[in-house]
């Protein structure tokens, strides 16, 4: 029981994180919404870790890292997202120029990025 406590915390987190995320890209704060996008998938994978596996999740930020132990693997569309969402959070987790940034997670882009997160989300819900 203890395991699926904990599990739920991770999901309530996510939860939180991807209204954050919203917040965030309402406010024009679009790579701070990427971020919370990226965070808001790694809570919920560490919840399904910790309901499947029964174990404290590894404290990392890489997505693949955790699906593969996990030993889920998800459609491709979302496959590649995670890749790609991955690949984000170093970027906007320690940014190198601020110009930068801003341009490569213009309102557009991060648009697309948050509603692939929802996907992703409520298809990592799925697999409880």
């Amino acid at each position: 029981m203890q395991n699926k406590t904990i599990a739920l915390e991770w999901l309530k987190q996510a939860d939180y994180d991807i209204e954050t995320a919203e917040f965030m890209f309402n406010g024009g704060r679009y790579f701070y919404s990427v971020f919370m996008c990226h965070l808001s998938i790694e809570k919920a994978l560490k919840g399904l870790y910790q309901f499947t596996l029964e174990q404290v999740p590894p404290k990392t930020h890489n997505l693949v890292y955790l699906l593969n132990k996990i030993e889920i693997k998800p459609d491709e569309k979302i496959g590649r997202f995670m890749i790609k969402l991955n690949e984000a959070n170093i970027a906007t987790r320690y940014p190198e120029d601020l110009a930068t940034l801003q341009k490569n997670y213009s309102k557009n882009i991060t648009d697309t990025i948050f509603r692939d997160t929802k996907e992703a989300l409520k298809w990592i819900k799925q697999q409880f």
